[in-house]
């Protein structure tokens, strides 16, 4: 992966919270970004299609729902780099929004 194309991923506001919030949850469906980030469906699945295009972000589909994980195959210093942005950048309302999060996908995905 060239790092300019994973810096410029970043430098998307999206595309940055989905990173995050998949470097904490580790795997997350769809309508979870939805409901933590509070933007449209197709916003969502846009975004994380780049990121999966770009392979930092794999996806296995389940029945209807999709859902998407950090890339295994995504370089030691791009985790690093998320390591280091997650302990600057707090995403303590976005984490508050997604544990709230009722009928979460463990149970079903309305």
């Amino acid at each position: 992966m060239k790092p300019e194309r994973f810096f410029k991923a970043l430098a998307d506001r999206t595309r940055l919270q989905c990173l995050l919030l998949l470097r904490d949850d580790r795997e997350l469906c769809v309508c979870e970004f939805v409901h933590a980030l509070a933007l449209p469906q197709p916003r969502i699945s846009r975004h994380l299609g780049s990121l999966r295009d770009q392979g930092i972000v794999s996806d296995e589909r389940r029945g209807q729902w999709v859902y998407y994980r950090l890339s295994a195959d995504l370089p030691d210093w791009a985790r690093e780099v998320l390591e280091t942005v997650a302990q600057v950048h707090s995403l303590g309302d976005l984490n508050e929004r997604l544990a709230s999060m009722p009928n979460r996908p463990q149970v079903a995905c309305d």
